[in-house]
This record gives C-alpha cells, structure tokens and sequence, in this order.
C-alpha cells in the first residue's frame, strides 16, 4: 500500500531524530538518511527541497509541542508561580523523552547546517523565555514576588537553567537525564525568585 505524502514526510522527520539520538553526535547527510529509509536521495526531495528544510520541519515540531502545552498551563493554571514550574517541568521532561530534539534545541544538531536553523531555535527560546517572564509578572501581582523584581533576568536565569540540563544530557551521551534533581532544584530556583528585586543591595 503506498504512503500517502503527509505520512511520508513524518516517516522522514521521525527517522531524522532517530539518527540525531546517537551520543556522537556524527554529521547526518542525506545520503545517510536516504539508506536508513531504504530509499534514494531523489525519493527525499520529492518532499522537502534540502536538509535544511528537514530541520526546520523538526523545530516546528519541537515549538507546536511545547507551545500547545505551554498555551494550556497558561489557561488553566492562575497562580504564576505554578506556571513557571510546570513549564520548566515540560521543558525538562520533552528533551528527556526526545533526545534527537534536544541536540537540536542546543544547536548541536544544527552545526554546519544553515544558519537560519540556529536563529529560529533562538527565536523559539526568546518565546519560552517571555512565556515565564510574564507568568514572573503574574506572580508580582499575586504578591508572591516582589513587584520591582527584574523579571526579565529571572526569566533568562531559569532559560538558562533549563538550557543547562539540556547540553548535560546530550553532552553525557544521554546518560544525566534532565528530570534528575528537577524536585530538590526546583524549590532553590523558586527562592531564589523569591529573594530577588530590583533595589540596590535588596
């Protein structure tokens, strides 16, 4: 029975982050993704015009899966505190479940590959970060954070935490997952909101 194009495409994408889940982390030509797939290197173009098309079809992937959750915690969740969380929850446990995705989300993935790549991994980061920087605000108006808190250098603080465990993880060959510790780190990173503001010396 023959795949329809839609299907074929995802069966692309899939076996693309299969390949990037091997801890070396080797250069994956189209060559290379084309014998995988049993297929010829003309049969992929016929659905994506080059590689870079193909990355940028995992990092849309990567931004509807994060931004439908992410979307939903901001409904469904008041408290902003809460929001930060569980979005730092889901940031941790989609790389643990999606090892390829993660080499792509630090740009390990995208070495040597169009530099437009990298700036859209930035842009997606930039959102995640505005995502918690304004469930930080939330929280001010909730009297659970000071309200002349820097909430853009919080917001970039807990980025920079979530990207930390990423590159732990692939930079482990996988092995230091980033869920571990997430339950005792949590509460530090919360305190330390906490005790920020915005005064000199506070």
């Amino acid at each position: 029975m023959a795949t329809k194009p839609g299907e074929r495409r995802l069966q692309i994408l899939q076996t693309l982050a299969e390949m990037l889940e091997t801890p070396k982390g080797e250069k994956i030509t189209t060559a290379a993704l084309a014998a995988k797939l049993e297929c010829s290197e003309a049969a992929l173009y016929r659905h994506f015009a080059s590689k870079a098309q193909m990355f940028e079809g995992l990092i849309e992937f990567i931004e509807q899966s994060l931004f439908s959750v992410i979307n939903k915690i901001t409904a469904e969740e008041n408290e902003g505190f809460k929001q930060v969380e569980l979005i730092i929850g889901l940031l941790l446990r989609f790389a643990q479940r999606n090892r390829g995705m993660t080499r792509v989300l630090i740009g390990d993935a995208l070495v040597n590959e169009n530099e437009r790549l990298q700036t859209r991994i930035n842009a997606l980061l930039d959102k995640v970060e505005a995502a918690m920087k304004l469930a930080l605000r939330i929280a001010a108006t909730q009297e659970n954070l000071k309200p002349d808190a820097d909430f853009g250098a919080l917001a970039n603080l807990l980025r920079c935490y979530v990207v930390g465990r990423w590159e732990q993880y692939a930079r482990s060959g996988f092995t230091r997952e980033p869920l571990t510790q997430w339950p005792q780190q949590w509460p530090m990173l919360y305190f330390a909101c906490l005790s920020q503001s915005g005064a000199p010396g506070a």
